[in-house]
C-alpha cells in the first residue's frame, strides 16, 4: 500500500480535517474524548445522544454504539501507526475501539506492529549495529527482505523508534518520526487501564494475532502469550472490553479454548485461502467461509467477522461500487457482528465513485462512502481517521 511521494502542497479539505485532528489531541478534549465541534464521544458500551445504540442487553460488545468506530492501528491517518501516540489520539478523538496487531520478539514478548518485518515502520535501517540482522524470509508463503521482530530481544527492539509507514501519502505524519518507541502489548494494556480509570469507563481494544501459524512453527506461539496477558489484566471474560481477531480461523478457535474474550475472524478476498488452511490442507477459501454454512461454522467459536469492504459491496472493473452482497444479512442471521476494514480519507484508498480531483493523496468524498457502507447495516468499521468516521456515524443517525 506504499504510495508515490506527495508534493508539499496540502489541499484545503485535507488541512481542515488535519486541523481538527490537532485540536483533538489538545484542549478541545478536556471533556473526556470528543473533538470540539464534531461527534460527541461516548463511554464504550453506551451511545451518545443522536447516535445509534447497540442492543440494550446481552454481551458487552452488543452494547457498543452502532456503527462502532474502530481506530485502525490507532489514529494512523494522523500519527505513525501502532504507537502510543496514535492510540492516544484515537481515544481522544472518541473512537469506540482501538486496534492493535501483535507479533513476538525473540525472547517471547508481544509487541505492537502491523507486521513482523519492521523496516517500513521503524528506524532499524539507521542502526549499524543491526545491519547484519537484515535477511530474507518466507512469511505465509511470501518472500520478504528486511528486519524481523523475532530476531530481536525486547531490549534491542526498544532502542528503535517508530516512523510513518507511508510518508508519500501522509507526509504530515513524518513530523512524529522518532517520537515514540515500539510499544509492548502489556504497555498498551497498562495504558488502557490508566485511561479507563481517568475517564470512568473501559477502553475497548481490538487485538489481532499476526501470522500465528508462522510463529508457532518458530516456537513463539501467540495465543498462549496473549491469553496470559489478557488474564493478568482482567480481559479474558466474555464481557471484557476487548475483541480478538485473526485472518487464521484456527487462531480464534485456539483462543476460544483459552479465554472467553469475544473473537472475530478476518476475511480477505473471495479466492484467498487462510494460511492455516494452506498448512493443514483445508481447501476452503474466503468464498466458502462467507456462505451460510461457513458463517455457521465461524459462529461456533467466534462472535463476529471482519470482512474486506469489497465483500460487503463489490467494485466493478472501474473501481466503482456495485450492489451490496448478502453478507450482512447472512452474518446477522448467524448472530455475528460485522466489522469491515478499512475506510480511509485519501483518494487512493477510496472507491472510484468518491475520488475528488487528480491527486491520489488528497481527500475524497469519504462521507459519501461512509453513507454507502453504513446503509448496508454493518455494525462497525475500521478507519485510519476516527474523527471523520464519528461525524459520518452521526450523519447516519440524524
Amino acid at each position: 500500500m506504499t504510495q508515490a511521494s506527495q508534493g508539499a502542497h496540502t489541499s484545503p479539505g485535507r488541512r481542515t480535517v488535519l486541523g481538527a485532528a490537532v485540536l483533538g489531541g489538545t484542549a478541545a478534549l478536556s471533556a473526556g474524548g470528543a473533538l470540539a465541534g464534531t461527534a460527541s464521544a461516548a463511554s464504550p458500551g453506551q451511545a451518545p445522544a443522536g447516535r445509534g445504540h447497540g442492543h440494550g442487553r446481552g454481551p458487552a460488545y452488543r452494547r457498543l454504539p452502532v456503527p462502532t468506530v474502530i481506530g485502525h492501528r490507532g489514529a494512523s491517518g494522523y500519527r505513525p501507526e501502532h504507537t502510543l501516540g496514535s492510540y492516544q489520539l484515537a481515544l481522544d478523538m472518541g473512537a469506540h475501539v482501538i486496534e492493535q496487531d501483535v507479533v513476538p520478539t525473540k525472547d517471547g514478548h508481544l509487541v505492537c506492529r502491523h507486521e513482523n518485518e519492521i523496516s517500513g515502520t521503524t528506524d532499524v535501517a539507521d542502526h549499524p549495529e543491526f545491519a547484519s540482522r537484515r535477511t530474507t524470509k518466507s512469511v505465509d508463503g511470501s518472500s520478504l527482505t528486511g528486519w524481523f521482530t523475532e530476531d530481536f530481544t525486547l531490549a534491542e527492539l526498544k532502542t528503535l523508534r517508530a516512523k510513518e509507514r507511508i510518508p508519500g501519502t501522509r507526509p504530515d505524519n513524518t513530523l512524529y518520526d522518532g517520537r515514540w518507541a515500539v510499544p509492548t502489548f502489556e504497555e498498551v494494556l497498562r495504558w488502557a487501564d490508566k485511561e479507563g480509570r481517568r475517564r470512568g469507563h473501559p477502553v475497548w481494544l481490538h487485538v489481532e494475532t499476526k501470522h500465528p501459524s508462522y510463529f508457532r512453527q518458530l516456537g513463539l506461539g501467540l495465543e498462549e502469550r496473549l491469553a496470559k496477558l489478557l488474564r493478568r489484566y482482567g480481559r479474558h471474560r466474555a464481557d471484557s472490553p476487548t475483541f480478538l481477531q485473526s485472518f487464521e480461523p484456527t487462531s480464534m478457535e485456539r483462543m476460544a479454548r483459552l479465554v472467553g474474550t469475544p473473537r472475530v475472524v478476518l476475511l480477505w478476498t473471495p479466492d484467498y485461502r487462510p494460511w492455516d488452511f494452506e498448512q493443514s490442507g483445508d481447501p476452503r477459501t474466503t468464498a466458502d467461509l462467507i456462505t451460510p454454512e461457513g458463517l455457521a461454522g465461524i459462529a461456533s467459536y467466534a462472535q463476529g467477522i471482519g470482512p474486506l469492504l469489497d465483500l460487503v459491496i463489490p467494485k466493478d472493473e472501474e473501481g466503482r461500487l456495485g450492489e451490496p452482497t448478502t453478507l450482512v444479512r447472512d452474518a446477522h442471521a448467524k448472530g455475528l457482528v460485522l466489522h469491515p476494514y478499512t475506510l480511509r480519507n485519501e483518494n487512493t484508498f477510496l472507491p472510484a465513485d468518491f475520488r475528488k480531483g487528480t491527486d491520489p493523496h488528497a481527500y475524497g468524498d469519504v462521507f459519501a462512502a461512509y453513507r454507502a457502507y453504513f446503509a448496508t447495516g454493518i455494525d462497525g468499521i475500521f478507519t485510519d481517521q476516527p474523527d471523520t468516521a464519528l461525524l459520518a456515524a452521526e450523519d447516519h443517525d440524524a
